[in-house]
């Protein structure tokens, strides 16, 4: 295996500071950046000046966002060629997590190589997305298995994962866990996390995974393709959900929720209107928590008011986006990664 260049190491979060200089776009410039043939859902920015993915068939790699020059390698186990949507990263490490079974997370290591340091084998077992509170402690989380959502968490900067037990976490309903769609269906902001899940419920922490409480949200979810896909909070208050059904893409009612207490209470927006299926919701940076772009296979659709109206900007196709800056962006999808400028 060949390692990912030097400055896979390097890398910076790329911080976004929440200033009241929000501007209203009315158009969004696509390039792509990245051809292959690979499904990509999961994203990373590094720095201001590279980004990393990993995909299906195995693959990941390292985006140089200044040349546009890009390396990829590829993940076997044993036989197995594994299904990657999560992707986390520290300031030292990159890190992957793969869907199904046998569910394995791999870190850059230092033999050259990617290391394993998890690795779980059950029939049921469906991790959907990955990130970090910090530089030492970080989660992932999946379906449910034996009641409750799997949680596995690191403490020790990513070399060690355990896994919750089912004493520790609510009580799970029926069949409930989350959409492997866009790495997004998870945010930490301090010592919180909020978990968005096929039933609706978001799953919330504010002491990074110790204790949990369950919070309904109005987003419908009648049937398993159903539910919240993707949320994002802009601060520790204001936060946003996305969901509807891939398979009923045009469907737009309860689709679309809205929280500005902390996720304590969620209000549903714009129901009936514009977006319908997105699989991936962020807030636009500086925009005093008012911008939204939310994308999917159904296109890029905007809105300058926390959700009550949208526009519609592309109807082009991805799964999963982040902010570089407030007014360009990066987003993947079926063969490609875009450069999306805003306008």
């Amino acid at each position: 295996m060949t390692r990912l260049i030097p400055a896979f190491l390097l890398f910076l979060i790329v911080s976004c500071a929440n200033t009241e200089n929000s501007k209203v776009f009315s158009t969004v410039e696509i390039e792509t950046v990245l051809s292959d043939s690979l499904s990509i859902r999961a994203i990373e920015l590094m720095d201001a000046g590279s980004l990393a993915f990993a995909a299906n068939k195995g693959a990941f790699g390292l985006l140089d966002l200044r040349t546009g020059k890009s390396k990829i390698n590829t993940q076997q186990y044993d036989t197995l060629t594994p299904e990657f949507r999560a992707v986390a990263h520290t300031a030292t490490d990159f890190f992957m997590l793969s869907v199904g079974n046998p569910a394995l997370l791999y870190k850059t290591g230092d033999t050259g190589s990617m290391e394993m340091v998890y690795k779980e084998e059950d029939e049921k077992v469906f991790y959907n997305s990955m990130t970090f509170w910090n530089n030492m402690e970080g989660i992932a989380i999946g379906d449910s298995m034996e009641g409750c959502l799997s949680i596995i968490i690191t403490r020790d900067g990513g070399n060690n994962w355990k896994k919750l037990p089912c004493s520790s976490l609510p009580k799970a309903e029926e069949r409930e866990g989350a959409f492997a769609a866009s790495n997004t269906n998870i945010k930490v902001i301090g010592d919180k996390a909020w978990i968005a899940t096929t039933k609706g419920n978001i799953y919330y922490t504010e002491n990074k995974g110790t204790s949990w409480e369950v919070i309904a949200t109005p987003i419908k979810n009648e049937k398993s393709t159903e539910g919240i896909y993707s949320v994002d909070f802009y601060d520790e208050n204001v936060g946003f959900a996305i969901g509807g059904d891939y398979t009923d893409p045009d469907n737009n009612k309860n689709n679309k929720a809205v929280t500005v207490d902390g996720g304590k209470t969620w209000q549903l927006v714009a129901s009936g209107q514009l977006p319908d299926y997105r699989s991936c919701v962020q807030f636009v940076p500086n925009s005093d928590g008012k911008a939204l772009i939310a994308i999917g296979f159904k296109g890029i659709a905007y809105s300058h008011d926390r959700g009550k109206n949208w526009d519609q900007l592309s109807d082009e196709s991805f799964y999963t986006i982040r902010f570089l800056n407030d007014s360009i962006a990066y987003a993947a999808g079926a063969n490609r990664i875009a450069k999306l400028t805003f306008k």
